[in-house]
Parts: structure tokens; sequence; C-alpha cells
């Protein structure tokens, strides 16, 4: 047996402080939204625009410490982790002026890219869904040092963040596990975080194309034009060493499926958001003959793929497989 070194271990991913969410459980399950209101978040008025939405106060906006509340409440996927991906539009205002400093309209990142300029983010965006608009204020102290500098704060005021939660990406497939048979099929093992390995069979390669559904998702099903966020793990049956990987990368990549090779295109092709896919895929319909960066000529790729939603950002840059 041929099995990969490192896919199986933990990625040490930087977990929220959730309430009764799993990561790899159903999408909705147990996750209670729990807010800090406090009485100067009354002070902001909040309109709608037609990129981020718009916000003022005319009234210096002051708190002693992250202060949060929903003037919308969505439905859907929750944000459980800070490695998850969420598409927001947000709006950012100097609390004692009332002056807009930023108004980003919706782009997709990392939670964990906010939380270099906003520390206590996670607070915020714990158990939010899509559909969700929240209004905060932030006090210098739990800002950015250097944002802090550039709105010109002093330690006493706060700023002003209200955002719009767009779209949530599930962090890793939640789907209902599925009963996997027939012979010289590679093994998965899941790390706690959803991070694959993969056991491939000491054994001759098949000659055709082979899709398992490990995880059976309950969302929207992909078509041949659909953009869908994944996470995957490529291997080669020949080594089992792995050739590619989000997970190792950090960070899911939005695909064409009309940009990637056949037996990928028609792995996720019919597959719903939230599924696991396994896919051992021939030569002939992977790279052929001809080798890929480290994909040697003639190799059977096997991928496991997990589909975490649908990508449909303008600004969404596609990646090729």
């Amino acid at each position: 047996m041929r099995q990969i070194p490192a896919a199986v271990a933990v990625l040490g991913l930087t977990a929220l402080a959730l309430v009764g969410c799993a990561p790899t459980g159903p999408a909705d399950a147990g996750c209670e939204r729990v807010t800090a209101p406090a009485s100067s978040l009354d002070l902001v008025n909040v309109t709608d625009a037609e990129a981020a939405p718009a916000a003022t106060t005319t009234t210096p906006v002051y708190v002693t410490k992250t202060s949060f509340t929903d003037i919308a409440t969505g439905s859907g996927t929750p944000i459980t982790t800070s490695e998850q991906d969420v598409q927001l539009g947000i709006t950012l205002l100097d609390g004692a002026t009332g002056q807009t400093v930023l108004s980003a309209p919706t782009r997709l990142v990392q939670v964990s890219v906010l939380e270099q300029t906003f520390p206590t983010i996670e607070k915020i965006l714990d158990c939010a869904r899509p559909g969700s608009r929240i209004v905060s204020a932030i006090p210098a102290k739990d800002l950015n040092p250097d944002l802090v500098s550039q709105i010109g704060l002093s330690e006493e005021q706060a700023a002003v963040v209200v955002i719009d939660v767009n779209t949530v990406f599930l962090p890793a497939a939640n789907g209902v596990p599925q009963y996997v048979d027939g012979s010289n099929i590679p093994t998965v093992v899941l790390a706690p975080d959803g991070t694959p390995g993969i056991i491939v069979p000491d054994a001759v390669a098949p000659k055709d194309l082979i899709i398992k559904t490990l995880k059976k998702g309950d969302g929207e099903k992909l078509t041949a034009d659909s953009t869908p966020r994944v996470n995957y793990t490529g291997v080669l049956w020949n080594t089992g060493e792995v050739f590619d990987s989000t997970w190792e990368k950090g960070s899911p990549a939005t695909l064409s499926l009309d940009s990637v090779v056949p037996g990928f295109q028609k792995a996720l092709e019919g597959q719903t958001v939230g599924s696991q896919v396994l896919a051992v895929i021939p030569p002939d319909q992977a790279y052929g003959d001809t080798a890929s960066g480290s994909v040697p000529a003639n190799s059977t790729l096997v991928f496991v793929i997990d589909i975490l939603g649908i990508d449909t950002s303008d600004d969404a840059t596609t990646a090729t497989q």
C-alpha cells in the first residue's frame, strides 16, 4: 500500500469561538448566533446601496469593547471557522466624525485575512449566515494599529463597521457519507479539519474513469456552466505522491468546469454543494502522453474534491486543473 505521508496531518486551522458548530457537520447544525449589542449602535443609520451598504451617523459613536448587532438575519451556511471563504460588502466609518473611510463592494475573502485588520471580526461574524447585515462598533484598541493611524482615531474612539454577508462557503464537505463499493478503489482518510489523505491500492491503475461520491451534499447541483469553489487533493496513482492540493496551499480554488481536464469535469458535473467526490482519472481523460508540471506523461490521477459552494462573484478568478 502506498500512502501520502503528509496528507493526513492536521493543518492547525484557527477556529472561531463556536457555539456547537462542527466544520464537517450539517451546514446549520447547532450554530446559534449570539450578538453583543450596545446602545451606541442605535446612532448608526444603514441604508441599501448598489454596491456596499451605506451608513451614516451624526453623533459620535463610542464603545469600550467590540459591540455588534444584526439588523437583518440570514439563512443557510453559517460562518464557523476563520479559514472559511465568504463574500462580504463592508462599509467603515470614523465613529468620531461619521465620515466614511471605506466602502467596499462584495468581494471574496477568507475570514482570517479580515482578522489582520479587524482582530475581533471572528466574534462579529461567528455563526452569521448569507443575507445577514451586521452593524458593529470597534474600539481603537481592538483594531489594527495601522488602521487606527490611517483613520486618525484616538485611543478612546471607535470605528463603525457595517457588513453585508452575501455568500458563505462551507469549510469542508458536509454531506451524508455514502457506501462505496468496488475493487481497487483508493481509501480516503480525513483529518479533523477535513483534510483528506489518500491510500492508493498496490494494483494496476484502472483504464476507465472511476467516480465515487463519498459524501452526498444537499446543496445546489453543478452544471457545465458552474464555477464551483472547491478544496481538492490530487495524487499520482503510481507513486501516491501529492502533485497538487488546495488544502496545502491554505485556500480553496474557484474552477470553471470548461477549463479542467475531462475526467475532473465529469467528476463534478451533476454533483451537489456539500458533496465530497473521489475520482480516478486515466491518462486519456487527464493529460495524456504530455507531462504537465509535476505530473509525468501517461499518469493516472486520483482526486478527492470537496464542493464548498458556487462562486458567482464578478471578481471570481478561476483556476485550471
